[in-house]
């Protein structure tokens, strides 16, 4: 099956911004593949590693927040 993964990188990033907490952090429960095309955007920390969750940075949780809004209108 064909499908566009800058579709579904915005559609993880918005998933990530509803798990935001600790001033940042988001649970990195989702497809590595995903998480690891979002790290070289700028938008998280990286992935990789033990810690249960990524640290979004200005740009990533800027983007993260409008694609949420804009997927919950």
């Amino acid at each position: 099956m064909d499908y566009d993964t800058n579709k579904i990188d915005e559609v993880v990033l918005a998933l990530l911004w509803l798990t935001e907490h600790d001033n940042g952090r988001a649970w990195k429960g989702h497809d590595w593949d995903v998480m690891d095309r979002l790290y070289p955007y700028g938008y998280i920390s990286d992935p990789q590693g033990k810690a249960k969750s990524v640290v979004f940075t200005g740009k990533g949780a800027k983007r993260a927040e409008e694609l949420f809004k804009s997927f919950s209108r």
